[in-house]
């Protein structure tokens, strides 16, 4: 099968695991939601050999990440599990101790995000670190014009879709227990925030 390509996942992948060598360096087991292309997965687990990695996403997108994965033969990245994050059945019974999603709260509709914490507090375990990475505005306040107009385009596809204010995904966080335990720059006007269960 021809392997899908993301360009902005080539171009961001560096910049994320010089933050997750850091945040993940002590952790055991990654749910990653919305795996996408495949690629962050397969980059990822090459580079952090001590973690396993569990891909996720809707199925549609599951041949795609495979193709990766046959390709890098990694024994610690698993392949996906179908997971739309609005059915509870889907959700593994499996507890992880870190959790990533790269670029998915902002394709997903509030009503998704808010159903993707809640499905969080189900397989998150009590110390684990959640670490989201994308575009986010501040005090309802876009970041950058280019963010502005990214937010455009998303809700002119998808009008459900758009650029997440930062306190209410903070919000959605504090009510499955996590605390905010930092928030990186990135280049593009994007953020890593990053929450911790537990001490």
């Amino acid at each position: 099968m021809h392997k899908p390509y993301s360009e902005s996942c080539e171009q961001n992948r560096a910049p994320i695991i010089e933050i997750l060598r850091v945040e993940f360096a002590d952790r055991t087991a990654v749910l990653e939601i919305g795996s996408g292309t495949g690629q962050h997965a397969v980059y990822f687990g090459a580079e952090l050999t001590h973690l396993t990695w569990q891909t996720s996403d809707v199925a549609e997108h599951h041949p795609g990440i495979n193709a990766w994965l046959r390709d890098a033969a990694l024994t610690n990245v698993i392949v996906p599990i179908d997971l739309d994050v609005r059915e509870p059945t889907h959700w593994p019974t499996q507890k992880f101790d870190a959790i990533f999603s790269a670029n998915a709260v902002h394709i997903m509709s509030w009503d998704a995000v808010i159903a993707m914490f809640t499905g969080l507090g189900q397989v998150m375990t009590e110390n684990a670190i959640l670490a989201l990475y994308g575009p986010f505005d501040f005090d309802g306040k876009f970041t950058s014009e280019s963010n502005a107009r990214f937010d455009q385009w998303l809700k002119n596809r998808d009008p459900l879709s758009g650029v997440r204010n930062f306190e209410d995904i903070n919000a959605l966080a504090t009510a499955q227990g996590l605390r905010l335990q930092q928030v990186y720059a990135m280049p593009a006007n994007n953020r890593v925030l990053v929450w911790g269960r537990g001490e």
